[in-house]
């Protein structure tokens, strides 16, 4: 969903890189290519030291806690709590009317709404944010607010109507009255969606504890804004001014991370399951890309992805695809639109189903190496050759496991193709014959697909081998006559020589 790209950097500061349009790499230069140090945060202290002059002295340099980029703007989050802004922002000034505008900021500038409260979390549309902030001074569990503020024009901002906010205002239906805590934030270009939970005699248990007094603890995830891809999960594509709860979700579960793309929304379980919604089956496809037939069209409601995925991190996504963190984070799988690459397959095609992303982790030894020549500047030579060879033989390993990944991308790509062609349908999972005995007994596959097709299946592969048997009988005619006037050439200049 971001036209540029965040990293956090080894001294808790941050690098960017990527386009550059409205300031929104922080830089106040333009594109860059490769990555960059912000060197602004070296400057200030924390945001309520700048007018401190007693501190100005003794401040000390801003860590940065978290980051996320939107269409055209970026935010961090200090470690003191404070939220950043930078790129084309919603203009804060200190009139209440007036028409609504967006600036440009190419460097790093403070929220000062947010001045003595922590802001926990936060998120951003293409021109809209939506922020957790303690109602307090500090975060104790149970006092999280809501804000919103930005461009609301299809009601993104949750606050019952299309009037865009300058400065943020609180979303009322997540007060500190409310039975409901969010406690996870995304948002799509022009929607957003929270995970929530309610609250027990008042109090928040950590969203890190699955349990309450011994009971499972439930969420519920509400979305707002629009809605014409289906992305809210309403099962219609209206848009919502209000928070609205998505409730084709599973009341039973707990759910850890969400994440939109341009249009649409993805959601993780504890348990591993994942749903996903929106334009073109939830996978954020343009209609042109994919689909045809019955399977065709935008998710209205939540579509659970077919298996389980263990240990699962969390989910993000791009403009149109999704990637997820399984595996306490050993394993990485993405699906959607393949386009530059951005699955990590090794190939630009699409992806209709979760395939496992190439990303293996380094060695152990060579890791901790690794980390013995970030800390020391002298170290043993015997050490030093044997990280070089390790590095040698993982360079190596990875060589070949290009090459492998390339072929394979060639080889899924072939069979889909040709699966698409006889069975009309994805390539999504190896035969049950193949995957029993690792011979693939087509025989077998074949009768199991016959007796299973719907009616209109049928129809289309006896049209399709119709046209096939046609094909080939054409061909062999064409061939025939062909054969007859070389023959009648070759009799006719024969006759001509001998005369």
């Amino acid at each position: 969903m971001a036209w540029s790209m965040l990293f956090f950097y080894h001294s808790s500061l941050f690098v960017t890189l990527d386009c550059y349009l409205d300031g929104q790499l922080g830089l106040n230069m333009g594109n860059s290519l490769v990555p960059c140090f912000l060197e602004h945060f070296h400057e200030f202290g924390a945001p309520h030291s700048l007018t401190d002059e007693s501190n100005a002295n003794s401040k000390t340099f801003l860590k940065v806690q978290s980051i996320k980029a939107g269409g055209m703007m970026s935010l961090a989050i200090d470690s003191l709590g404070a939220l950043w802004m930078w790129g084309n922002c919603p203009l804060q000034t200190n009139k209440t009317d007036g028409e609504f505008t967006l600036f440009s900021c190419p460097t790093p500038s403070p929220v000062w709404d947010f001045h003595g409260h922590t802001v926990v979390k936060v998120a951003c549309g293409n021109e809209h944010v939506i922020a957790l902030v303690s109602a307090g001074e500090t975060y104790t569990g149970s006092n999280l607010l809501c804000y919103s503020w930005g461009n609301n024009n299809h009601g993104q901002l949750g606050l019952g109507d299309k009037e865009s906010r300058s400065h943020p205002a609180i979303v009322e239906t997540f007060n500190l009255e409310s039975p409901w805590t969010v406690y996870e934030v995304a948002c799509g270009a022009f929607h957003t969606a929270v995970l929530t939970h309610r609250r027990i005699n008042g109090d928040l248990i950590d969203s890190s504890d699955l349990s309450i007094s011994g009971r499972k603890k439930k969420s519920t995830c509400l979305t707002f804004g629009l809605g014409e891809n289906g992305q809210l999960g309403h099962g219609t594509t209206k848009n919502m001014w209000l928070p609205e709860p998505v409730k084709d979700l599973p009341q039973n579960v707990f759910l850890t991370s969400i994440d939109c793309g341009l249009f649409h929304t993805c959601v993780v379980s504890s348990a591993g399951d994942v749903w996903s919604w929106g334009m073109e089956k939830g996978l954020g496809l343009c209609p042109d890309a994919s689909f045809t037939g019955t399977d065709a069209g935008d998710a209205l409601w939540p579509l659970r992805h077919g298996s389980k995925f263990a240990r699962p991190v969390q989910v993000a996504c791009g403009a149109a695809h999704t990637v997820l963190v399984s595996h306490d984070g050993y394993k990485l799988w993405s699906w959607g639109r393949g386009w530059s690459g951005v699955l990590g397959r090794g190939s630009l095609v699409d992806s209709y189903v979760p395939v496992v992303v190439m990303w293996p982790p380094l060695d152990e030894d060579f890791q901790e190496c690794l980390d013995e020549e970030s800390g020391n500047e002298k170290v043993e030579s015997r050490e030093a050759e044997r990280a070089t060879e390790l590095e040698k033989s993982l360079s190596s390993a990875m060589e070949e496991v290009r090459l492998l990944r390339s072929k394979l991308n060639l080889m899924e790509k072939y069979a889909s193709i040709l699966h698409g062609s006889i069975f009309g349908t994805p390539f999504e999972e190896l035969p049950q014959s193949l995957q029993n005995t690792g011979i693939f007994d087509i025989a077998k596959e074949w009768e199991n697909m016959l007796e299973s097709a719907e009616d209109w299946k049928l129809a289309r592969l006896e049209m399709f081998y119709q046209k096939m048997v046609t094909g080939v009988k054409d061909k062999q005619m064409k061939r025939k006559i062909q054969e007859m006037v070389r023959e009648c050439l070759h009799y006719s200049n024969y006759g001509k020589s001998g005369l």
